[in-house]
């Protein structure tokens, strides 16, 4: 039975931890029994962890788990979290006497919203490994998509909700779904229409968008570096080698690329890996496999601000989400 989510994809499954004393949070992607995993990064500002030893030129074959996390550079802390959670079930690569969890993360800027002191640690990292399922995971404002905001070229107070999706389809049976934390300084748009469906808003508070602002002249707000951000996880089950998957990552960014405008800026640390499972037990073509994970991207980035849920409250913005506009 198919979910359209990315636990579509047979050998993972996904929790998210959200965090109680303000939005923020994490999500993560276990795949105990190992996975072939690359990793394509094309925002200026990326916050990342692991990402080295997923080039084809590095030794580690396999990782058990890949992380998204809010906090900022702080929320890698999250992954330490994860590791002991796989180590305690004797998941790792053998190295000598012990056993070594490989864990890649990525992070997103979500300390516009609430405390800035509190923000996703291993303890935190650990529940989401407890909270996995095999079941399609929760979307809007949960785990690492808790804090996740879009459309703040012109300053957070004019942005919109952002959040967490997933999608999944299955062509000649081979399954490929995306888990897309959507923080973007952008806009996020419906590819199908043109039409922004959350983002930049105007003097009224009424959705103007990005795009149309600058054509009119108006400049953007002084720009933070990394204050934004938008980070997933593509995964198949078709067979891959590392080549493969950072191929299909690159190629996932095009969905980023019909879906957010702009996208990959100087505040964005754009971060996506791809997985692949094995379990079809056959190989695909690559070209066919990045196209599709380019749909599911786009598809998992609408479903986040769709699911997202307004902000409000004490210390924190008020951000409408897209159902409110």
């Amino acid at each position: 039975m198919t979910r359209d989510s990315i636990c579509d994809v047979a050998g993972l499954r996904v929790g998210h931890f959200s965090d109680p004393r303000r939005p923020t949070g994490c999500s993560v992607v276990l795949v105990e029994d190992g996975a072939v995993c690359g990793v394509d990064v094309r925002g200026a500002s990326p916050g990342t962890r692991e990402t080295e030893l997923l080039s084809p030129f590095n030794a580690v074959p396999q990782v058990h788990a890949v992380l998204l996390a809010g906090g900022s550079a702080f929320g890698l802390d999250a992954a330490g979290g994860v590791m002991r959670w796989l180590e305690e079930r004797g998941v790792g690569v053998v190295v000598g006497p012990a056993r070594v969890p490989i864990v890649p993360a990525a992070i997103l800027f979500d300390l516009w919203v609430g405390d800035a002191t509190i923000r996703p640690d291993a303890a935190a990292g650990y529940a989401a490994c407890a909270a996995a399922r095999a079941s399609a995971p929760a979307e809007g404002n949960v785990g690492a998509g808790s804090g996740a905001t879009v459309g703040k070229l012109f300053g957070i107070e004019r942005g919109m909700r952002g959040g967490i999706g997933s999608a999944s389809v299955t062509v000649a049976g081979i399954t490929v779904g995306a888990l897309i934390a959507v923080n973007a300084l952008g806009d996020v748009i419906d590819p199908a229409s043109g039409t922004p469906l959350a983002g930049a808003r105007g003097a009224d508070g009424r959705l103007r968008g990005t795009l149309q602002a600058l054509l009119a002249g108006e400049l953007p707000a002084p720009l933070q570096p990394g204050s934004a951000t938008t980070i997933g996880v593509i995964a198949t089950d078709a067979q891959l080698d590392k080549a493969q998957a950072g191929k299909i990552a690159q190629m996932a960014h095009d969905g980023l690329a019909r879906a957010i405008n702009p996208v990959h800026t100087m505040g964005d640390g754009d971060t996506l890996f791809a997985l692949g499972t094995g379990a079809a037990g056959r190989t695909a073509d690559t070209t066919l496999l990045g196209a599709l994970a380019a749909e599911v991207t786009a598809r998992a980035v609408l479903r986040a601000v769709r699911a997202a849920q307004a902000l409000s409250g004490p210390g924190l913005p008020t951000l409408p989400a897209a159902g409110d506009l």
